[in-house]
């Protein structure tokens, strides 16, 4: 059901496992989970009242389903017709999401779709992409890629980066928070990054700085899905934010590390050397308004050489 029914045609699950790790049933998709209570085998007063729920639930989907697409509300247009954008997004690069955000809708009235990049996230938005329900992205926060990499929590899988490319529709990309792979608690944080630089985000979030020869593999990464998948490169900009990647890697704070960063900017641009991707430098952090309006301005600008 999962992979067989696009983003916003209604689904809904009755099961058991509703009331447990729902991931595997979810993944990147829009499907609704009701718990059975009691398991689905042979009929009793309680089951028979969970599936009516469930059949009067899904029956109300349909109808508003329906009804959205007899008004022309279809899938693939958008509201009232504007250009769809997808952004990515964590909480280390929110100011700047939000900047880009505002000025792509107040500026170009495009209709922008943030994607919080937590695995599940960076997912959505490649299958929408793959759907043609987005027409352009801003793939501000690339940090899926680090958990990739390294082993996090909220790796987002290896075909992070694939869809866009393939797709050939405009693209910035950047490398917003890879300066951090996320874990649990601090407890659960592999031994084999035991002594290295960490932060803990909340009792429940913690962070690992890469180091510099994690960062050239995380750069390898990006560059590669790009040079390899890109069918129209002059379609993609990639800016490189060099005063921080993320909201605690400037100065004074814990994950400021200029030296680790410049190891990602200059690995990526040379792994794309001759890609016909154009690399941008921009002396400023990932969250400065400033920064956020160039992005912005990048996007627009490759929307309208269309």
């Amino acid at each position: 059901m999962r992979n067989a029914l696009p983003v916003g045609f209604p689904k809904l699950m009755v099961s058991t496992m509703a009331s447990g790790d729902v991931k595997p049933y979810v993944e990147e998709t829009d499907v609704t989970m009701m718990y059975s209570v009691v398991d689905i085998a042979g009929r009793n007063w309680i089951l028979e009242g969970i599936l009516r729920n469930a059949a009067c639930a899904i029956f109300g989907m349909a109808v508003g389903y329906l009804g959205s697409l007899s008004m022309g509300d279809g899938a693939n247009e958008g509201s009232r017709g504007k250009r769809r954008v997808g952004i990515t997004m964590f909480g280390v690069t929110t100011p700047g999401v939000d900047r880009i955000r505002g000025h792509l809708e107040d500026v170009y009235g495009f209709e922008v779709y943030v994607f919080h990049a937590t695995g599940a996230g960076g997912k959505a938005m490649e299958r929408l992409i793959q759907e043609g329900q987005l027409d352009a992205v801003v793939d501000l926060t690339t940090s899926e890629v680090v958990d990739e990499v390294m082993g996090g929590v909220l790796s987002a899988g290896p075909e992070r980066l694939v869809a866009a490319a393939r797709a050939g529709i405009p693209q910035v990309v950047s490398v917003g928070a890879c300066d951090m792979a996320n874990f649990g608690p601090r407890n659960t944080i592999p031994e084999r990054y035991e002594g290295r630089l960490i932060y803990e985000h909340n009792p429940t979030v913690t962070l690992v700085r890469p180091n510099a020869e994690e960062t050239m593999a995380v750069a390898r990464f990006i560059a590669e899905k790009l040079r390899t998948c890109a069918v129209k490169p002059e379609l993609i900009r990639l800016v490189l934010p060099t005063g921080g990647i993320s909201m605690i890697d400037t100065p004074g704070q814990p994950f400021y590390d200029p030296g680790v960063d410049e190891v990602l900017f200059s690995t990526l641009e040379k792994e794309l050397e001759e890609s016909g991707i154009s690399i941008v430098r921009d002396p400023r952090a990932i969250n400065d308004p400033e920064f956020a309006v160039r992005v912005a301005d990048m996007l627009g600008d490759l929307i309208k050489s269309l």
